[in-house]
């Protein structure tokens, strides 16, 4: 959202506030410190051993209390966190129209991912404004009997951020990156891991671990895990990872010396949804942990490959893509279907073109 406040604060008769929940508050803090963000309001609903259910209650009364007294004419969330789900709903009960900002992406699972498809799919039934980052999320809203007229493509938000910091931010402080991970060895090819996932806490992160305990073994590249901050995760990482050799599991990186490591490596293994845009829009081939993605662009145009959390294909996939250089080369230039870094100017002309 961060290229959306600031374009919004550049744009002229618009008032804009911005209001965090706090719900990832040790992660949030990095991000406003980089885009230069300085919220109005923090609801600072975060608490340890937090569940959804906490989270949604606190975001949805703490945001009741915000839009009654700020009174908007219009309220912007983004993706598809619970966050973006309770605040949606607030905004319904308070008449205040919703835009929602990477509307339209689908799985048509709502297990998978969990809780996420069913926070976007509220979100999408709440929104005023749907704000689709490609033709294909817009088809899905119109599928599901969405006005076409509500219905903006514009682009994904993440490929503005992500051009901001590597052209903007990153140029300046490549050396300062750099010291902070003394264990990098530039000879040694990088594989950068993230997972996450609710629905692979179930014995899917173990096997995810055990396909890049293989990997390592292979004695020729470097495993980065910035470790998510859930208690489950860290166990599945450590139980099987904590010993292996050329492995190295650190903490949750600020956003932009991940931006860093995705620069350097040579491929990624994730679970994440926005790193599915982000890392082929630096070119670099991934490898999606997941049984099925709301972002099928990136299957098809070749950018992704869905592994699922099966230890087998993933060690088979990755090898491939460190032994045949040709794989590489291809995923490596494949179009990344997700925007052209203008994603955030389309948003605001939509918005000052009228509220209803």
């Amino acid at each position: 959202m961060a290229p959306v406040v600031h374009a919004l604060a550049a744009a002229e008769g618009v008032d804009a506030r911005v209001c965090v929940t706090g719900q990832h508050a040790e992660m949030l803090a990095q991000v406003l410190d980089v885009f230069g963000i300085r919220p109005d309001r923090d609801l600072a609903v975060m608490r340890p051993g937090q569940t959804l259910t906490h989270v949604t209650t606190a975001v949805l009364e703490g945001m009741a209390e915000v839009l009654a007294e700020e009174t908007p004419d219009a309220m912007l969330v983004h993706g598809d966190t619970t966050t973006s789900m309770a605040a949606a709903l607030a905004g319904f009960y308070a008449g205040v129209p919703v835009g929602h900002v990477e509307a339209g992406l689908r799985t048509r699972d709502l297990m998978a991912p969990w809780p996420e498809e069913a926070n976007r799919q509220i979100t999408g039934r709440l929104a005023h404004w749907h704000f689709a980052p490609t033709s294909r999320a817009r088809d899905a809203l119109i599928a599901e009997s969405v006005l076409e007229s509500t219905i903006h493509v514009s682009g994904n938000t993440v490929i503005d951020a992500l051009q901001h910091v590597t052209n903007q931010i990153l140029p300046g402080r490549e050396t300062e990156m750099a010291t902070l991970f003394p264990w990098r060895d530039p000879s040694r090819r990088l594989v950068l891991v993230t997972g996450h996932r609710r629905e692979n806490f179930d014995g899917g992160l173990e096997a995810v671990c055990k396909a890049l305990a293989r990997l390592a073994a292979r004695g020729d590249v470097q495993i980065c895990y910035p470790v998510h901050l859930n208690p489950v995760v860290r166990e599945a990482a450590d139980k099987v990872l904590g010993n292996a050799a050329d492995v190295h599991l650190i903490a949750p990186q600020p956003y932009l010396p991940f931006v860093w490591l995705m620069r350097e490596a040579h491929l990624v293994i994730t679970d994440s949804g926005g790193i599915q845009e982000e890392a082929p829009s630096l070119g670099k081939p991934v490898l999606v942990t997941r049984a099925v993605t709301e972002r099928p662009e990136a299957v098809d145009a070749g950018t992704v490959i869905l592994t699922g959390t099966d230890t087998n294909r993933i060690e088979a996939e990755a090898t491939r893509l460190l032994d045949d250089e040709a794989a590489h080369e291809a995923m490596s230039r494949a179009h990344n279907p997700y925007g052209d870094g203008k994603a955030a100017g389309r948003i605001v002309r939509v918005l000052t073109g009228g509220f209803p």
